[in-house]
């Protein structure tokens, strides 16, 4: 892997060379195959009378907020993110072989990073500001993948992934697993495919299993954190199997399409509830806690229009 990633590296130009985001190279490449994907869903749904899970502004909106994701992404990269990710790598430990006997650990690897990253995304308030984007859709297709948050960068997912850079594993790497975990999440956002065999219902983050984490039923809220694999929920208690039907969307609905409004809503009431009046401990408490805690004692009779919003797991 690290050999073709270094050979295409080779023919761009220097500076676009240190500051490619792999991520969102492999992504893009990818998009054409994930609107097939989406062609074909789309087909075998109307077949099957279903065509009601599909709305066009929503499908839109989903669209508009993937292309804005996009681009931000890689403008943030160049300008801010690679320096620090650069920095990690400068004070890397150990230079991690990259083979073919490595590559399905360092998978694993980054899986295990991105199950906790995906996991702060929903009990820590700062990382949720931007990842309730992606859950606010009360439709489940695959373009609900494409709904995305400009704020992602900001909020800094990519520190959760640096462990494996500070361990030696290349940058371009790290994002190229990561981008290959992220493709596969795009064609499990479907009702299109019911549950597959036990054995990688067990193993695997399926359609069904990510049913589960996109319901805002009390019984599958902030469940099925796992990406690729589903093994990590089993092992640390945050599983659910789907049995109930799911009902898709947040606790309190965003009932707007606006880009602003769906990137920054969330964003907004965080800091709104932050500037309250109170102690400066417990209203710094507003950016790491739950998205649901509520500040004790009489300040939590002030702005609870502020509150419900960021009751929107």
């Amino acid at each position: 892997m690290h050999d073709w990633i270094a050979a295409f590296t080779g023919l761009l130009p220097a500076w676009l060379a240190a500051n490619l985001e792999w991520k969102q190279v492999v992504l893009i490449a990818m998009t054409p195959i994930f609107l097939l994907a989406f062609g074909a869903e789309w087909r075998v749904m109307a077949q099957r009378g279903r065509a009601q899970s599909f709305s066009l502004p929503d499908i839109m909106a989903n669209l508009n907020l993937g292309l804005a994701y996009q681009v931000f992404e890689l403008i943030a990269y160049t300008l801010v993110t690679a320096s620090l990710v650069g920095w990690f790598w400068q004070h890397r430990l150990f230079d991690m072989p990259i083979t073919v006997w490595t590559v399905p650990l360092l998978f694993v690897f980054m899986e295990f990073c991105y199950y906790w990253f995906h996991r702060a995304s929903h009990r820590i308030r700062w990382f949720w500001a931007a990842h309730v984007v992606h859950h606010s859709e009360e439709r489940m297709n695959m373009t609900t993948a494409m709904r995305q948050s400009l704020l992602y960068s900001v909020t800094g997912w990519w520190l959760f992934f640096m462990p494996m850079v500070l361990l030696g594993v290349p940058p371009e790497v790290v994002f190229v697993l990561y981008a290959c975990d992220l493709t596969w999440q795009f064609f499990i956002h479907t009702e299109s495919i019911g549950k597959l065999p036990a054995w990688m219902e067990y193993w695997l983050n399926t359609p069904s299993n990510h049913r589960v984490h996109h319901a805002r039923n009390p019984e599958y809220i902030d469940r099925n954190y796992g990406g690729v694999l589903i093994i990590f929920d089993r092992w640390f208690g945050t599983y659910a199997e789907e049995s109930a039907p799911v009902d898709y969307g947040i606790v309190r609905q965003v009932r707007s399409r606006n880009l602003l409004v769906l990137n920054f809503h969330e964003f907004i009431d965080m800091w709104r509830d932050a500037a309250r009046p109170g102690p400066l401990w417990l209203r710094l408490q507003h950016l790491w806690r739950a998205p649901e805690w509520v500040r004790p004692g009489p300040s939590t009779d002030v702005a609870p229009a502020s509150r419900a919003e960021s009751q929107t797991r």
